[in-house]
């Protein structure tokens, strides 16, 4: 598996492999989790890491840098590829790519909704920070009441 930075040309894989991955949130999300118009307008802000194995994509992680912060979400995995290590892989490659570039902390939030995520994050050295509003992005597409879940640690010595 290789991690590269995505391109332009990229969006309308990457877009539909997020919402391949996000199925999972049905329950509670209207709509599908991201379009080629909201993805394009996160270049404005970061990155997109993506992990592809003999060239087909296998999954993407969204990054932003704000000085000795990073944030990093949309972690996409391929339901077919789940459960195969490559979400770690992607988490591990962001905190790199944020560490090499002066980044000593990384954040990330999670929906309260989807109760699964605390625990995988945790395993992966993340600890709960706080909670806060859903974004606005998300209040208008969601079925039920909810918010969201910070977590963070610190990147270390990567």
């Amino acid at each position: 598996m290789s991690i590269r930075l995505a391109r332009d040309h990229d969006l309308a894989n990457m877009v539909a492999l997020v919402n391949r991955a996000f199925q999972v949130e049905q329950f509670f999300l209207i709509g599908d989790r991201l379009d080629v118009e909201h993805a394009s307008r996160y270049f404005d802000k970061g990155c997109f890491l993506l992990a592809e194995e003999a060239g087909v994509l296998s999954g993407c992680i969204y990054v932003e840098l704000h000085g000795d912060r990073a944030y990093f979400g949309l972690l996409s995995v391929g339901p077919t590829q789940q459960k195969l290590g490559i979400g770690r892989q992607l988490v591990r490659a962001a905190e790199e790519f944020a560490w090499n570039a002066g980044a000593r902390y990384m954040d990330l939030t999670v929906v309260n909704l989807r109760t699964e995520l605390p625990g995988f994050y945790e395993k992966l050295g993340y600890a709960v920070t706080g909670v806060e509003p859903a974004h606005q992005e998300l209040t208008g597409r969601v079925n039920q009441p909810c918010h969201l879940i910070r977590m963070s640690k610190s990147l270390g010595g990567q």
